[in-house]
């Protein structure tokens, strides 16, 4: 029988992470990081059967596009130790 477990961490500044490179990982997509100015696509993720994003009603319509989504995450945190994302 299979032993479900979760695990959750943060996407830190502090520790040299981006909220948009850990998007493109978990979606497989190809996406461009507005914060260092590169294109973050990792080919080698295999597996990823689905991948969906769910806004709240009174959400900006444009962040149902993962690129603008992220990118405005990472806009808005400007600190050095900033937490930029959870991940789970």
């Amino acid at each position: 029988m299979p032993c479900p477990h979760n695990e959750i961490s943060i996407v830190q500044r502090s520790q040299q992470q981006s909220a948009v490179a850990a998007a493109a990982y978990q979606s497989g997509e190809k996406l461009f990081c507005e914060y260092d100015q590169e294109v973050k696509h990792y080919p080698e993720k295999r597996g990823i059967v689905h991948n969906e994003i769910l806004l709240p009603e009174n959400a900006p319509p444009e962040y149902a596009d993962r690129n603008t989504l992220w990118n405005a995450a990472e806009a808005v945190e400007k600190q050095w130790n900033s937490q930029l994302a959870r991940r789970w």
